[in-house]
Protein backbone atom coordinates (compact mmCIF):
# COMPACT_ATOMS: atom_id res chain seq x y z
CA UNK A 1 0.00 0.00 0.00
CA UNK A 2 1.72 3.50 -1.10
CA UNK A 3 0.14 6.87 -0.68
CA UNK A 4 -2.31 8.10 -3.74
CA UNK A 5 -1.57 11.07 -5.65
CA UNK A 6 -4.98 12.43 -4.83
CA UNK A 7 -4.76 11.62 -0.89
CA UNK A 8 -0.94 13.49 -1.16
CA UNK A 9 -2.60 16.66 -2.10
CA UNK A 10 -5.67 16.60 0.39
CA UNK A 11 -3.31 15.73 3.02
CA UNK A 12 -1.00 18.77 1.89
CA UNK A 13 -3.90 21.34 1.97
CA UNK A 14 -5.78 19.84 4.96
CA UNK A 15 -2.69 19.60 7.10
CA UNK A 16 -4.07 16.83 9.84
CA UNK A 17 -2.68 16.22 12.90
CA UNK A 18 -1.41 12.89 11.99
CA UNK A 19 -2.42 9.17 10.48
CA UNK A 20 -3.69 6.33 11.94
CA UNK A 21 -2.88 2.87 10.44
CA UNK A 22 -4.93 -0.50 10.15
CA UNK A 23 -3.55 -4.00 8.91
CA UNK A 24 -5.27 -3.20 5.19
CA UNK A 25 -1.94 -0.48 5.46
CA UNK A 26 -0.02 -2.88 6.62
CA UNK A 27 2.14 -5.72 4.36
CA UNK A 28 5.98 -5.26 4.89
CA UNK A 29 8.46 -3.39 7.48
CA UNK A 30 10.32 -1.75 4.25
CA UNK A 31 6.75 -0.64 2.92
CA UNK A 32 5.24 1.30 6.24
CA UNK A 33 8.80 3.25 6.41
CA UNK A 34 8.12 4.50 3.20
CA UNK A 35 4.19 4.98 4.05
CA UNK A 36 4.66 6.77 7.10
CA UNK A 37 7.68 8.85 5.48
CA UNK A 38 5.55 9.85 2.59
CA UNK A 39 2.61 11.38 4.95
CA UNK A 40 4.78 13.14 6.86
CA UNK A 41 6.67 14.99 3.63
CA UNK A 42 2.72 15.08 2.54
CA UNK A 43 2.06 17.96 5.19
CA UNK A 44 5.85 19.05 5.77
CA UNK A 45 5.82 18.12 9.09
CA UNK A 46 8.32 15.38 10.32
CA UNK A 47 6.40 15.20 13.24
CA UNK A 48 3.20 14.39 12.63
CA UNK A 49 1.77 11.75 14.38
CA UNK A 50 0.95 8.27 12.89
CA UNK A 51 -1.04 6.07 15.25
CA UNK A 52 -1.64 2.61 15.25
CA UNK A 53 -4.05 -0.32 17.43
CA UNK A 54 -0.73 -2.61 18.63
CA UNK A 55 -2.81 -3.61 22.07
CA UNK A 56 -1.22 -7.34 21.69
CA UNK A 57 -3.84 -10.65 21.58
CA UNK A 58 -6.69 -10.11 18.62
CA UNK A 59 -6.19 -6.25 17.98
CA UNK A 60 -2.88 -6.01 16.29
CA UNK A 61 -2.58 -4.71 13.36
CA UNK A 62 0.57 -5.58 12.92
CA UNK A 63 0.99 -9.93 12.74
CA UNK A 64 3.87 -12.43 11.96
CA UNK A 65 5.88 -13.34 10.37
CA UNK A 66 7.18 -9.57 9.78
CA UNK A 67 6.33 -8.64 13.31
CA UNK A 68 5.75 -10.24 16.98
CA UNK A 69 2.24 -11.56 18.19
CA UNK A 70 2.26 -10.19 21.75
CA UNK A 71 -0.27 -11.73 24.43
CA UNK A 72 -3.92 -10.28 24.95
CA UNK A 73 -3.85 -8.17 28.47
CA UNK A 74 -5.77 -10.40 29.78
CA UNK A 75 -2.85 -12.73 29.91
CA UNK A 76 -1.15 -10.07 32.16
CA UNK A 77 -4.02 -10.20 34.74
CA UNK A 78 -3.81 -13.85 34.93
CA UNK A 79 -0.22 -13.89 35.97
CA UNK A 80 -0.58 -10.82 38.33
CA UNK A 81 -3.12 -13.07 40.23
CA UNK A 82 -0.01 -15.09 41.45
CA UNK A 83 2.78 -13.12 40.81
CA UNK A 84 2.67 -9.18 40.92
CA UNK A 85 6.04 -8.27 39.91
CA UNK A 86 6.68 -10.42 37.31
CA UNK A 87 3.02 -9.34 36.04
CA UNK A 88 4.27 -5.70 35.88
CA UNK A 89 7.49 -6.38 34.70
CA UNK A 90 6.34 -8.75 31.78
CA UNK A 91 3.88 -6.10 30.86
CA UNK A 92 6.20 -3.34 30.98
CA UNK A 93 8.83 -6.00 28.83
CA UNK A 94 5.83 -6.48 26.40
CA UNK A 95 5.25 -3.42 25.83
CA UNK A 96 8.71 -2.24 25.03
CA UNK A 97 9.15 -5.03 22.52
CA UNK A 98 5.64 -3.48 20.61
CA UNK A 99 7.34 0.20 21.13
CA UNK A 100 10.71 -1.38 19.03
CA UNK A 101 8.50 -2.47 16.72
CA UNK A 102 6.64 0.38 16.18
CA UNK A 103 10.00 2.93 16.15
CA UNK A 104 11.53 0.87 13.75
CA UNK A 105 8.54 1.42 10.91
CA UNK A 106 7.86 5.36 11.55
CA UNK A 107 4.77 4.89 14.11
CA UNK A 108 5.23 7.13 17.09
CA UNK A 109 1.72 6.63 18.52
CA UNK A 110 -0.22 3.32 19.91
CA UNK A 111 -3.68 3.11 20.60
CA UNK A 112 -3.19 0.91 23.75
CA UNK A 113 -3.21 0.06 26.81
CA UNK A 114 -7.47 -0.64 27.35
CA UNK A 115 -7.90 0.41 30.35
CA UNK A 116 -11.43 -0.53 30.98
CA UNK A 117 -12.61 -2.77 33.96
CA UNK A 118 -14.97 -5.53 32.13
CA UNK A 119 -17.64 -6.46 34.37
CA UNK A 120 -19.80 -9.77 33.93
CA UNK A 121 -22.59 -10.36 31.35
CA UNK A 122 -20.86 -7.21 29.03
CA UNK A 123 -20.19 -7.17 25.63
CA UNK A 124 -17.10 -9.09 24.49
CA UNK A 125 -15.92 -6.38 22.18
CA UNK A 126 -13.15 -5.81 25.44
CA UNK A 127 -12.88 -9.36 26.49
CA UNK A 128 -9.69 -10.11 27.15
CA UNK A 129 -8.14 -6.74 26.07
CA UNK A 130 -8.60 -5.83 29.62
CA UNK A 131 -6.18 -6.56 31.92
CA UNK A 132 -8.02 -7.99 34.57
CA UNK A 133 -11.93 -7.52 36.36
CA UNK A 134 -10.07 -5.58 39.07
CA UNK A 135 -9.42 -1.81 39.16
CA UNK A 136 -6.23 -1.61 41.05
CA UNK A 137 -4.96 -4.42 38.58
CA UNK A 138 -5.79 -2.78 35.49
CA UNK A 139 -4.39 0.61 36.46
CA UNK A 140 -0.97 -0.71 37.68
CA UNK A 141 -0.59 -2.92 34.82
CA UNK A 142 -1.73 0.15 32.48
CA UNK A 143 0.91 1.90 34.42
CA UNK A 144 3.28 -0.41 33.76
CA UNK A 145 2.77 -0.94 29.90
CA UNK A 146 3.05 3.14 29.34
CA UNK A 147 6.21 2.70 30.78
CA UNK A 148 7.64 0.51 28.18
CA UNK A 149 5.81 2.03 25.19
CA UNK A 150 7.48 5.56 26.66
CA UNK A 151 10.72 3.91 27.28
CA UNK A 152 10.80 2.84 23.48
CA UNK A 153 9.79 6.47 22.22
CA UNK A 154 6.27 5.32 21.89
CA UNK A 155 3.65 7.83 23.41
CA UNK A 156 0.19 5.50 24.78
CA UNK A 157 -3.32 6.16 24.24
CA UNK A 158 -5.30 5.02 27.06
CA UNK A 159 -8.99 3.58 26.14
CA UNK A 160 -11.96 3.84 26.44
CA UNK A 161 -12.20 6.79 28.96
CA UNK A 162 -13.80 6.94 31.47
CA UNK A 163 -14.62 3.41 30.83
CA UNK A 164 -16.22 0.53 28.36
CA UNK A 165 -15.85 -2.14 30.40
CA UNK A 166 -19.86 -1.92 31.15
CA UNK A 167 -21.18 -1.54 27.54
CA UNK A 168 -23.39 -4.24 26.60
CA UNK A 169 -23.52 -3.63 23.07
CA UNK A 170 -20.51 -2.70 20.52
CA UNK A 171 -20.50 0.97 20.27
CA UNK A 172 -18.86 -0.46 17.02
CA UNK A 173 -22.62 -0.94 16.03
CA UNK A 174 -24.63 0.01 18.35
CA UNK A 175 -24.72 2.88 21.14
CA UNK A 176 -23.95 1.34 24.88
CA UNK A 177 -25.88 2.57 27.36
CA UNK A 178 -24.97 2.10 31.15
CA UNK A 179 -27.07 2.69 34.16
CA UNK A 180 -24.89 2.09 37.12
CA UNK A 181 -24.96 4.73 39.99
CA UNK A 182 -21.76 7.40 39.67
CA UNK A 183 -20.69 6.00 43.18
CA UNK A 184 -20.33 2.82 41.29
CA UNK A 185 -18.30 4.44 38.30
CA UNK A 186 -16.20 5.94 40.38
CA UNK A 187 -15.04 3.34 42.54
CA UNK A 188 -14.70 0.93 39.39
CA UNK A 189 -14.45 1.92 35.78
CA UNK A 190 -13.23 5.59 36.48
CA UNK A 191 -10.27 4.41 39.02
CA UNK A 192 -7.81 2.99 36.20
CA UNK A 193 -7.85 6.39 34.09
CA UNK A 194 -7.82 8.81 37.26
CA UNK A 195 -4.09 6.98 37.92
CA UNK A 196 -2.78 7.57 34.91
CA UNK A 197 -4.22 10.78 34.57
CA UNK A 198 -0.75 12.17 33.31
CA UNK A 199 -0.50 10.02 30.67
CA UNK A 200 0.04 12.08 27.36
CA UNK A 201 -3.34 11.21 25.17
CA UNK A 202 -6.74 9.01 25.60
CA UNK A 203 -9.52 7.56 23.64
CA UNK A 204 -13.19 8.81 24.42
CA UNK A 205 -15.85 5.68 24.53
CA UNK A 206 -18.90 6.01 22.66
CA UNK A 207 -21.17 5.43 25.68
CA UNK A 208 -23.62 6.78 27.38
CA UNK A 209 -23.62 7.21 31.27
CA UNK A 210 -26.92 8.08 32.12
CA UNK A 211 -25.46 9.09 35.77
CA UNK A 212 -23.83 11.83 34.11
CA UNK A 213 -25.53 12.88 30.78
CA UNK A 214 -28.37 10.33 30.12
CA UNK A 215 -28.61 12.08 26.35
CA UNK A 216 -25.07 12.13 24.64
CA UNK A 217 -22.44 9.67 24.71
CA UNK A 218 -19.20 10.50 26.23
CA UNK A 219 -17.92 11.78 22.81
CA UNK A 220 -19.90 14.32 22.64
CA UNK A 221 -20.92 15.28 26.04
CA UNK A 222 -19.27 18.02 27.74
CA UNK A 223 -20.90 16.75 31.30
CA UNK A 224 -18.30 13.75 30.92
CA UNK A 225 -15.48 16.04 29.25
CA UNK A 226 -15.66 19.08 31.80
CA UNK A 227 -17.01 17.22 34.84
CA UNK A 228 -15.46 13.76 34.70
CA UNK A 229 -12.35 13.41 32.47
CA UNK A 230 -10.76 16.51 32.90
CA UNK A 231 -12.43 17.66 36.71
CA UNK A 232 -12.64 14.32 38.94
CA UNK A 233 -10.21 12.19 36.42
CA UNK A 234 -7.70 14.86 36.37
CA UNK A 235 -6.36 13.70 32.54
CA UNK A 236 -4.29 16.29 31.60
CA UNK A 237 -3.29 15.09 27.83
CA UNK A 238 -5.14 14.88 24.57
CA UNK A 239 -8.44 14.05 24.30
CA UNK A 240 -9.42 11.72 20.76
CA UNK A 241 -12.44 10.87 19.85
CA UNK A 242 -12.65 6.88 19.38
CA UNK A 243 -13.76 6.66 15.60
CA UNK A 244 -16.35 9.02 13.89
CA UNK A 245 -17.26 6.35 11.46
CA UNK A 246 -18.76 3.86 14.34
CA UNK A 247 -22.50 3.19 14.11
CA UNK A 248 -23.22 4.16 17.49
CA UNK A 249 -23.22 7.85 16.57
CA UNK A 250 -25.85 9.79 14.87
CA UNK A 251 -25.86 12.34 12.11
CA UNK A 252 -23.42 13.02 9.02
CA UNK A 253 -19.84 12.37 9.62
CA UNK A 254 -19.04 15.91 9.40
CA UNK A 255 -21.62 16.42 12.25
CA UNK A 256 -20.29 14.36 14.25
CA UNK A 257 -16.64 15.71 14.09
CA UNK A 258 -18.38 18.75 14.90
CA UNK A 259 -20.79 17.48 17.99
CA UNK A 260 -16.96 15.89 19.29
CA UNK A 261 -15.26 19.24 19.15
CA UNK A 262 -17.96 20.85 20.53
CA UNK A 263 -18.20 18.33 23.46
CA UNK A 264 -14.60 18.87 24.52
CA UNK A 265 -12.76 16.21 22.16
CA UNK A 266 -9.17 17.60 20.90
CA UNK A 267 -8.91 15.74 18.30
CA UNK A 268 -11.85 13.86 16.02
CA UNK A 269 -10.64 10.65 15.07
CA UNK A 270 -12.05 9.10 11.12
CA UNK A 271 -10.53 5.89 10.47
CA UNK A 272 -12.19 4.53 7.68
CA UNK A 273 -9.41 5.91 4.94
CA UNK A 274 -12.11 7.05 2.42
CA UNK A 275 -11.10 10.71 0.73
CA UNK A 276 -14.76 12.29 0.28
CA UNK A 277 -15.61 11.49 3.90
CA UNK A 278 -12.10 12.48 4.77
CA UNK A 279 -12.73 15.81 2.72
CA UNK A 280 -16.03 15.99 4.71
CA UNK A 281 -14.44 16.18 7.67
CA UNK A 282 -11.30 18.12 7.11
CA UNK A 283 -13.76 20.97 6.45
CA UNK A 284 -16.03 20.48 9.42
CA UNK A 285 -12.92 20.30 11.91
CA UNK A 286 -10.92 24.00 12.22
CA UNK A 287 -7.96 24.36 13.86
CA UNK A 288 -6.81 23.40 17.32
CA UNK A 289 -7.95 24.75 19.97
CA UNK A 290 -5.17 26.44 22.36
CA UNK A 291 -5.38 24.92 25.33
CA UNK A 292 -5.37 21.57 22.74
CA UNK A 293 -2.10 22.86 21.46
CA UNK A 294 -0.48 23.36 25.18
CA UNK A 295 -1.36 19.64 25.53
CA UNK A 296 -0.09 18.32 22.81
CA UNK A 297 2.65 20.56 23.48
CA UNK A 298 3.15 18.36 27.26
CA UNK A 299 2.24 14.86 25.48
CA UNK A 300 5.13 15.61 22.81
CA UNK A 301 7.41 16.54 25.71
CA UNK A 302 7.22 13.19 27.09
CA UNK A 303 8.44 11.52 24.54
CA UNK A 304 12.02 9.66 25.06
CA UNK A 305 14.89 8.61 22.54
CA UNK A 306 14.76 4.94 23.09
CA UNK A 307 17.86 3.16 23.79
CA UNK A 308 18.96 -0.08 21.71
CA UNK A 309 16.48 -3.04 22.91
CA UNK A 310 17.90 -6.97 22.47
CA UNK A 311 14.98 -8.39 20.95
CA UNK A 312 15.87 -12.01 22.20
CA UNK A 313 16.96 -11.53 25.72
CA UNK A 314 13.61 -9.82 25.96
CA UNK A 315 11.71 -12.20 25.05
CA UNK A 316 13.43 -15.04 27.18
CA UNK A 317 12.32 -12.82 30.02
CA UNK A 318 8.94 -12.23 29.16
CA UNK A 319 8.72 -15.84 28.57
CA UNK A 320 9.94 -17.03 31.57
CA UNK A 321 7.65 -14.87 33.80
CA UNK A 322 4.89 -16.52 32.45
CA UNK A 323 6.71 -19.70 33.42
CA UNK A 324 8.01 -20.92 29.71
CA UNK A 325 4.66 -22.14 28.66
CA UNK A 326 3.13 -18.84 27.31
CA UNK A 327 2.83 -19.09 23.19
CA UNK A 328 2.53 -15.96 21.17
CA UNK A 329 -0.17 -14.12 21.17
CA UNK A 330 -2.08 -16.22 24.28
Amino acid sequence: MTLGEAERDFFQTANPLGFILFANNCETPDQIRALTAALRSSVGRADALVLIDQEGGRVARLKPPHWRAAPAAAAFGTLFERDREGALEAARLNARLIAADLDDIGIDVDCAPVLDVPVPGAHDVIGDRAFSASPETVAALGEAFCHGLLEGGIMPVLKHIPGHGRAMTDSHHELPVVNAPLEELRLRDFHPFKALGAQPFAMAAHVVYEAIDAKAPATVSRAVTDGVIRGELGFEGVLLSDDLSMEALEGSLPERAEAMLAGGCDVALHCSGKLDEMEAVAAACGAMSEAALARLARGLGMRRMPQPVDRAIVERRIDTLFGGGRKGGA
